[in-house]
């Protein structure tokens, strides 16, 4: 992938979860709701504080993390579907 994100925003991959529930349903995948879990593909060099420092973001290339159910902006690069969003609209890192 040839796409460098600015500023303090990053590109995720959402990671699909499990089509069968508990129970051994097997959920559709149009009944399915979209993952709210992903792994970082890249980030940005970060924000600039007051002083026009940059300060370097929490998350790094690797780590994955949850987000909101609305949170980025969709795009499609190589023909693989991501969202890129800012760094707040990450709510934690798994494991």
């Amino acid at each position: 992938m040839k796409f460098r994100p600015l500023h303090d925003r990053v590109v995720v991959k959402r990671v699909d979860e499990d089509t069968k529930t508990k129970g051994g349903i097997i959920i559709p995948e149009t009944a399915q709701e979209k993952p709210m879990q992903g792994e970082i593909i890249a980030v940005g060099p970060g924000a600039r504080d007051e002083s026009g420092k940059i300060v370097a973001l929490d998350v790094k290339k690797g780590d994955r993390v949850l987000f909101g159910k609305w949170s980025g902006t969709e795009v499609k690069i190589d023909g693989t579907e991501y969202l890129i969003m800012k760094e707040s609209d990450i709510m934690g890192i798994v494991g």
